[in-house]
């Protein structure tokens, strides 16, 4: 008669198979998945446009630098731009692309460091009004009801009601959340002019950018920063840059950059966004 296994004898043969088994797959894992293994860094995206386009446009992106560093990084945006603010200030995301008034702040507290920005390439305001309104100028907008993607969102928000103000218009300001949202809302008629920018507009949607013309464009800074927290490593940080750099040196990293509206990024030092610091905005103070 054949005895039973004693539960002893199974617990053994069991992790016995385990291991067998976590062997015969860590025998086909190469170098830059075991680098990938472990915790993944969090890439934070300025919610500028929906979840579900940030996500479509930059998920590419964020495996290129994957692949092309072996380390990790998992896409993450906020539901709307001053939870964005919020995050930053805590230090939720180990990189980070946040616009330039943004990283003056955060570089400040908690300390992000400049890794890379837009090549060649100049970030500007842009107020849009429908393509069939009567508006014709800036003074047109006195009174009005003016959509704005958030408080402290600098060129669609700061640089343009800026540039209202000295020409001495007043309006109400409605912040809708995102850019995306600015342009529905005057394409859809809800209010006589809206805050974005150049890039923003250029990736909208066909029916709601044909429906819309620029009636203003503000002077150009520095654009967007590619920052790391203080937390990532100097030879990490080295990597990412490097890896940002790459991306339009070839047709394929060009291609994945399309979507952005971007051809490509350059190394950047903090001190790049020296002419948005002389600004002197205190929307948001750092921590």
């Amino acid at each position: 008669m054949t005895s039973a296994r004693s539960p002893r004898t199974k617990t053994t043969f069991s992790s016995s198979l385990l291991l067998t088994v976590i062997a015969f797959v860590f025998s086909f894992t190469s170098p830059v998945s075991l680098a990938s293994s472990s915790k993944p860094l969090v890439f934070g995206v300025v919610p500028q446009q929906s979840s579900a386009k940030l996500i479509r446009d930059w998920s590419p992106v964020i495996r290129k630098i994957t692949k092309m560093t072996g380390i990790q990084i998992r896409f993450a945006t906020a539901p709307n731009i001053p939870e964005f603010e919020r995050r930053l200030a805590q230090g939720m995301y180990d990189i980070a692309y946040m616009n330039p008034y943004h990283f003056t702040v955060f570089n400040e507290s908690p300390g992000y460091q400049a890794v890379a920005h837009a090549k060649d390439k100049k970030i500007k305001g842009i107020l849009v009004v429908s393509k069939n309104s009567e508006i014709e100028g800036l003074n047109d907008l006195h009174g009005q009801n003016v959509a704005f993607p958030a408080p402290a969102a600098f060129a669609a928000t700061l640089l343009t009601q800026a540039t209202l103000k000295n020409q001495g218009v007043e309006f109400t300001p409605h912040y809708v959340g995102s850019h995306d949202s600015s342009y529905i809302s005057v394409s859809d008629g809800l209010f006589s002019a809206g805050g974005g920018i150049v890039r923003t507009l250029g990736a909208a949607p066909s029916e709601t950018k044909e429906n819309l013309r620029v009636l203003h464009t503000t002077k150009g800074y520095t654009p967007h920063a590619v920052a790391t927290h203080p937390s990532v490593s100097d030879d990490d940080r080295a990597r990412i840059q490097n890896a940002f750099i790459a991306l339009s040196q070839n047709d394929e990293g060009k291609e994945t950059l399309k979507a952005l509206n971007i051809t490509g990024f350059q190394a950047a030092s903090n001190s790049d966004w020296d002419d948005v610091r002389a600004l002197n905005i205190s929307v948001i103070k750092p921590k």
